[in-house]
């Protein structure tokens, strides 16, 4: 009886130091990329295919960032813009609103 009274205080043990893990990674992974949502574009009209993209990235918070990238023949740019409950405190093009709308989405 002292042999199983010892193993269920274990098992006890072990339950509750894997409850206060559980907690730990919930509460981490909040921050953690949960939400994904990507547009594809062609920014040059005269020319090439949807080659541009503006992606999303989000976190349960709706907190990220969205970046763009402009592909060119000559040239390829890629911008970055922080994300704050699924706003953004710089301007955003249209693209990068419907990024972060099929984030906000993919829920």
């Amino acid at each position: 009886m002292k042999e199983a009274l010892g193993y269920l205080k274990k098992l006890d043990q072990g339950l509750k130091k894997l409850n206060l893990d559980l907690e730990d990674f919930k509460e981490k992974s909040k921050k953690s990329v949960q939400r994904v949502g990507m547009v594809r574009f062609n920014p040059f009209a005269e020319s090439g295919g949807d080659q541009s993209f503006s992606i999303a990235l989000l976190d349960e918070n709706n907190d990220g960032i969205v970046m763009t990238s402009h592909y060119g023949r000559e040239f390829n740019r890629i911008y970055a813009k922080p994300i704050k409950n699924g706003r953004s405190e710089y301007s955003l093009s249209k693209e990068e609103e419907a990024a972060i709308e099929k984030a906000i989405k993919n829920r």
